[in-house]
């Protein structure tokens, strides 16, 4: 078995997941599983690191983890450092657990132009991971639960803006009068259904009212039942690029180059609604955080002392 620099862990909400990665930042191992910070199911977070990762050898390895793991609920929580914030920024602001040779990286916060403030925890591995250090301006999007939309700068994540796009579509769909008429969506490919939505939701409609149209278009037969999901997909993300355009735009970065991180299911719903909007956007690296762990812990000096 190659010698590991760094055991890296990407620990989130429901699940985790470990990389055994060796002195070039090449992964070497993975390890997954539904052990998320909410998912523990009675075991201790020392159980679940040993679970994940207890019969690899590389006892001279550092460990480091991001996501979730460093929240209130964590392990311990780590703080969140306010942007911008560069890479060196992170790699000082590490969290250590007493005991368990374990180091956890802060997150991200900022405040919008009125004040409000926002966060993210474990996105902030993902964009340093996906972005090399020297790239000009970049408009980082990556969906999920609370999709992220991050403008990135040599290093430097400027600032960035939260949507609560797929945690309420699986609200809307699961607890709603608006899923009790779907059906599971067909598999394969996004149908014609979900660029309708798309459409519908780039345009300067009402938010709320446009969102029962999911019930009404299948009432009056325009939506068969099986779309009912698709086409309200398109709506919330086509709404949330729709507000990302003009949040990149209010900050003059409409022009930087769009890249996508994320699943591939995901990422290629939210790369047609882009390309929807005009906007010509690429697909990130797949392995995201690992690469953004073993960048931060490299910059820290944190790689297994034979290695540095």
């Amino acid at each position: 078995m190659s010698s590991a620099a760094l055991i890296a862990l990407d620990w989130g909400t429901t699940r985790a997941r470990a990389f055994r990665i060796d002195a070039t930042g090449r992964v070497l191992d993975t390890r997954s599983g539904d052990l998320g910070v909410q998912r523990l199911g009675g075991a201790t977070f020392p159980q679940a690191l040993a679970q994940l990762t207890g019969d690899w050898s590389d006892e001279r390895a550092p460990r480091l983890a991001c996501g979730m793991i460093g929240s209130r609920q964590g392990w311990r929580e780590a703080p969140y450092l306010p942007c911008p914030a560069s890479l060196e920024a992170l790699s000082r602001g590490f969290v250590e657990v007493e005991g368990a040779a374990l180091a956890i990286v802060p997150g991200l916060s900022t405040r919008d132009g009125s004040g409000l403030p926002d966060v993210m925890r474990g996105e902030e591995t993902q964009i340093f991971g996906a972005v090399p250090i020297d790239a000009p301006r970049t408009l980082v999007v990556l969906p999920g639960s609370h999709s992220k939309w991050a403008r990135v700068e040599r290093g430097v994540v400027l600032d960035f803006s939260t949507y609560l796009t797929g945690e309420l579509y699986d609200a809307l769909v699961g607890h709603t009068i608006l899923g009790r008429l779907a059906t599971p969506a067909r598999e394969g490919t996004p149908g014609p259904a979900f660029l309708r939505g798309v459409e519908r939701g780039l345009g300067s409609g009402q938010t709320l009212h446009d969102i029962f149209g999911a019930r009404t278009l299948a009432l009056s037969g325009e939506l068969e039942p099986d779309s009912i999901r698709d086409w309200l997909s398109g709506l919330l993300i086509g709404r949330e690029v729709r507000a990302g355009r003009v949040w990149a735009q209010l900050a003059g970065d409409d022009a930087a180059r769009v890249l996508v991180v994320g699943s591939d299911a995901l990422a290629e719903r939210y790369l047609t609604a882009l390309a929807a909007a005009d906007v010509a956007a690429e697909r990130g690296p797949a392995e995201a955080a690992a690469t953004g762990l073993y960048r931060i812990a490299r910059a820290a000096g944190r790689l297994a002392p034979e290695h540095r």
